[in-house]
């Protein structure tokens, strides 16, 4: 949408809800006319916004738009770099595949930090090529950061992005989110969001990575996904009522950015503290499963690459870098 829409949106943000703007006031900041203004009116209500038309007092915003657009989530963000470039999609087969395909076509373009949003995703993807449900409703996108670390600290970008919706959810609603290793947030026994990783390297040196972020915000999991209402839940399911997707979002791109840029300054230490301190897998009973075995023991600490140390029932210390696990 071109930016004069937005423009437009912003005078009549400035005035606020239920408040009227004179068409020819917006014209004449705007430098178009007012059948123009008509014409971009029309185009906001057709992404949702509920605009009043009057001949005597002009266009009043009643209500915002549903949709994850840029804009929304912009009059909330403070952030210098994560999220200054947003783009919007109503329906993608994967935010990351797309984010891939943009960095092998204009990479050299792409500004750091460039987050892409879906309202659906029909080919969302989890860990282990898992399918991913992305229904309407939940926050579906993808954040490209260029960090230039070793590959060996790849985990620590999944660190801050888990802490960082766990801390985004428990700021906004004052839930119980906890991470279960590696990637998972949980409140009480169900999963609300995850993240996943992607990664180019030259060699050894990361170019680039797309973490990928869901969160299952205002969904209806017993209409949405009914076969896994024992393993999901939703943000709207938890507190009974929707909530404001573009100030959760905003919230926790500020929350990764600051712990980015922790990591980018070699600060891995408190990432790793407060992970730990947000863990709802550390010191229990766990069932791990990997590509070559399962098995069950404590999960005792994770490593400085993000391995999970489990003491087993046998008595052995296992390592385990990829693989399932689960609370017993």
């Amino acid at each position: 949408m071109t930016h004069i829409i937005f423009d437009l949106l912003h005078i009549l943000d400035e005035a606020g809800i239920d408040q009227p703007v004179a068409g020819n006031v917006i014209s004449e900041r705007l430098g178009i006319s007012r059948t123009a203004v008509w014409k971009y009116v029309n185009l906001l209500r057709e992404v949702g916004y509920v605009i009043d038309a009057s001949a005597k007092t002009g266009y009043t915003l009643r209500k915002r738009t549903w949709l994850l657009l840029p804009y929304e989530v912009k009059r909330y963000l403070k952030t210098k770099v994560i999220g200054q470039e947003m783009h919007h999609f109503e329906q993608v087969p994967s935010t990351n595949a797309l984010a891939r395909q943009m960095m092998h076509e204009v990479g050299d373009e792409v500004q750091p930090g460039t987050v892409l949003i879906a309202e659906q995703q029909t080919g969302g993807l989890g860990r282990m090529n898992r399918v991913w449900m992305s229904p309407e409703g939940g926050i579906w996108a993808t954040i490209v950061v260029m960090p230039k670390l070793h590959v060996d600290q790849i985990f620590l970008i999944t660190m801050a992005a888990s802490i960082s919706l766990a801390r985004a959810i428990r700021h906004e609603f004052e839930l119980s989110a906890l991470i279960q290793w590696p990637n998972d947030v949980f409140i009480g026994d169900k999963k609300v969001a995850g993240t996943t990783l992607e990664l180019a390297a030259d060699e050894d040196i990361i170019k680039y990575c797309l973490v990928g972020i869901g969160v299952d915000v205002n969904v209806s999991v017993e209409k949405v996904m009914p076969n896994l209402s024992r393993l999901v839940t939703s943000l709207s399911d938890e507190l009974g009522h929707d909530v404001d997707r573009a100030q959760l979002f905003s919230v926790f791109l500020k929350e990764f950015e600051r712990r980015y840029q922790m990591m980018l300054k070699g600060e891995s230490e408190p990432l790793f503290r407060e992970w730990r301190s947000l863990s709802r897998t550390l010191h229990r009973r766990v069932r791990v499963r990997t590509i070559r075995e399962s098995f069950e023991g404590e999960a005792l600490d994770v490593d400085e690459r993000g391995a999970l140390i489990i003491h087993k029932d046998n008595g052995e210390i296992e390592r385990v870098i990829a693989g399932d696990c689960y609370l017993i």
